[in-house]
């Protein structure tokens, strides 16, 4: 039996095309109605003031508000219902490291489906306490007879490529158990995810090393414990869906939740007699909607773009953070809110871990060339200090 697609972009489209056509008929009557009114007062009396004038627009501006909570209202019918999908056909999560990411991304996953953490430290207790499952590391037989319907792995840039690594081994020896077990000719894995900050890496380690029966989400949630401690309403949360039942997605490609290119050019659609790649999409679709559900700002985007974007954004921010921080700047009687600011980077930047700071470097083939720029903005300013010095 074809499982039920849960996909958000269509129905928001088929939402605006009914309230469109709705919108139009209503704007036909309302029309016809004020004409007939307008009729009558220009007869009865055309010594009327300019105010008059001003009927149609009062009126335009009352439809619009009416279809505005007609909108409001189905789409709120909606987010319910999918909602209740979410919920009526919870997922099971797996999460691969559970510091202080892991617990925090946990959390929130626990509301939606139920959870399995797994991570070198013995986390059982406070597994137990935030109502999810603690499975040490070293028994990955049991990590995976869990049935998993996705697996995030949030562990630090540098140790990434050996955990997938062994995940890969694991998986491959778990679905070759059960393949022998049902007697079947093909077995689904589970849906890989990372929440890596770099994301070229990301997904050239996971294409390369694991089996093609998982399916690769490439993502980055741009916050962490700190920023989305009161929630994450509004955050951005960047992703890429790289593989689905075999078929790698055209990075490039902008992609819909029914039609995709792959690396080849060829035109995919959820309408294909694959009831896998069906079954692919659809938990891609529910993963990305606990997200989506929490409020985060939803971002397709390629990983090549993403790198590009971030080595201009987050790693100079990091270097500046870091760079600042060499200076030994403290607090001083008279600080200025400008200076505040240079001590709360300075405090954000340096409280992660040198290796995230290094894995922004050493992953992102961006990072150099903002290094450069940077080191010849600097050059650029003092040069002109000096040629303004030497002209005073």
């Amino acid at each position: 039996m074809m499982p039920k697609v849960c996909f958000r972009l269509p129905l928001f489209l088929f939402i605006c095309l009914f309230l469109s056509i709705k919108g139009k008929a209503f704007t036909t009557n309302r029309a016809e109605n004020r004409t007939k009114q307008q009729a009558s007062v220009m007869e009865t009396n055309s010594s009327s003031d300019s105010s008059n004038n001003n009927l149609p627009l009062a009126g335009k501006l009352e439809e619009l508000k009416l279809r505005e909570a007609e909108l409001s209202r189905l789409l709120a019918e909606v987010r319910l219902e999918k909602l209740s999908t979410l919920r009526s056909r919870p997922l099971n999560i797996g999460v691969i490291g559970f510091g202080r990411f892991g617990r925090f991304i946990a959390k929130s996953f626990q509301k939606y489906g139920r959870v399995f953490v797994t991570s070198r430290s013995d986390y059982t207790e406070i597994a137990s306490e935030m109502g999810v499952k603690y499975i040490p590391l070293s028994n990955p037989s049991e990590f995976l007879d869990a049935n998993l319907d996705v697996i995030v792995v949030a562990v630090s840039i540098l140790s990434f490529e050996k955990t997938i690594s062994d995940l890969a081994l694991n998986i491959r020896n778990h679905l070759a158990a059960k393949q022998a077990r049902e007697n079947s000719d093909k077995v689904q894995g589970p849906l890989i995810v990372d929440v890596l900050s770099v994301k070229e890496h990301a997904r050239q380690v996971m294409l390369e090393l694991l089996p093609l029966e998982c399916d690769i989400l490439c993502t980055h949630p741009m916050f962490g414990p700190d920023s989305g401690k009161d929630g994450w309403s509004g955050l951005n949360f960047v992703y890429e869906k790289t593989r689905v039942d075999g078929v790698i997605f055209n990075p490039n490609d902008v992609t819909t939740s029914e039609e995709f290119n792959d690396v080849a050019g060829k035109r995919h659609s959820i309408h294909e007699d694959n009831e896998s790649l069906i079954e692919g999409i659809d938990r891609i679709e529910r993963f990305l909607s606990i997200w989506e559900e929490e409020g985060c700002r939803m971002i397709p985007m390629s990983c090549k773009a993403h790198d590009s974007y971030a080595a201009n954004s987050q790693f100079i921010t990091h270097l500046m953070g870091r760079i600042l921080g060499e200076q030994g700047l403290s607090n001083t009687p008279i600080d200025t809110k400008g200076f505040e600011s240079v001590l709360q980077l300075i405090d954000t930047t340096t409280a992660d871990s040198f290796d995230l700071f290094y894995g922004l470097y050493k992953f992102n083939q961006n990072s150099m060339k903002t290094i450069a720029r940077l080191q010849a903005a600097m050059d650029n300013v003092v040069e002109e200090l000096k040629k303004t010095d030497s002209t005073s």
